[in-house]
C-alpha cells in the first residue's frame, strides 16, 4: 500500500477502534447511497459523528478511507471462506464442495451493495495483496482436494484448484451481484456445486 493510502496510525484502544469503525461505516454508507464523488473527509466525519481532526488522526485523505474500507470488506469476506475451508478438510467431497461454494456465496452477500460499488469503482485496489491471497487459497483448496484424490479424475490438482476458484468466482459474482431474473440464489448455488463436482469427477476420455 502506498504512503498516500496508508492509515496514519492503527487504533489500539477500544475507544479508538470504535471511532475507526464508525468512520469506515460512514464511508460505506456514503459510497452506497450517494456515490464516490460524495465521499469527502468532511462528509464522512459528519456522518460518523466525529470531528474532522479525529478522522485525520487515522486517515490522511479520501483515498486512504476508501482503501481501508476496501481492505476491511475483503477481510470480512475472506473470514467466511476461510472458516468453510477449515471445515471442508474433514468433510466428504460433496460436503466440502457444497460448504465451500455456499460460503463463497455468503461472502459475496456480505454487504452486497458495498461490494458492487467497490468492485466497479476500485476493482484494481492493492492487486499484489489480492494475488497473494488467491495463491494461499488455491494451495488450501489443493490440500482439500488431495484428501479426495481417489474420487477426482483431474490429474493436476493445482490446475483443478485454479479452475474451481476462478470459474466459481465468476458464476457467483454474476448470480449474487447481477441476479438474473427468475433465478433463485439457492438453485444457482446448487447448480454451481453440481458443475464443480462434475468437472472434478467425470472420467477423462481414453
Amino acid at each position: 500500500m502506498t504512503p498516500q493510502l496508508s492509515p496514519r496510525k492503527a487504533p489500539r484502544q477500544s475507544r479508538s477502534q470504535a471511532t475507526v469503525t464508525a468512520i469506515l461505516d460512514a464511508t460505506a454508507h456514503i459510497l452506497v447511497e450517494r456515490g464516490v464523488a460524495a465521499v469527502s473527509t468532511n462528509a464522512v466525519a459528519e456522518r460518523a459523528g466525529v470531528s474532522v481532526g479525529s478522522l485525520y488522526q487515522y486517515f490522511p485523505n479520501k483515498d486512504a478511507l476508501v482503501a481501508a474500507l476496501h481492505d476491511r470488506h475483503g477481510e470480512q469476506m475472506m473470514d467466511v471462506i476461510q472458516r468453510a475451508l477449515t471445515q471442508a478438510m474433514d468433510a466428504t467431497l460433496d460436503e466440502a464442495l457444497g460448504g465451500l461454494i455456499e460460503a463463497t456465496v455468503e461472502a459475496h452477500r456480505v454487504d452486497a451493495d458495498l461490494h458492487r460499488v467497490l468492485e466497479h469503482q476500485f476493482g484494481g485496489h492493492d492487486q499484489a495483496m489480492h494475488e497473494e491471497y488467491i495463491g494461499v487459497m488455491e494451495d488450501r483448496v489443493v490440500t482439500m482436494l488431495a484428501r479426495h484424490r481417489d474420487e477426482i479424475a483431474v490429474p493436476d490438482l493445482k490446475l483443478a484448484s485454479y479452475m474451481l476458484m476462478h470459474s466459481a468466482h465468476g458464476l457467483i459474482h454474476a448470480v449474487v451481484l447481477q441476479r438474473p431474473r427468475g433465478v433463485s440464489l439457492k438453485a444457482a448455488t446448487q447448480e454451481i456445486v453440481r458443475m464443480m463436482k462434475s468437472y472434478l469427477t467425470t472420467p477423462l476420455p481414453a
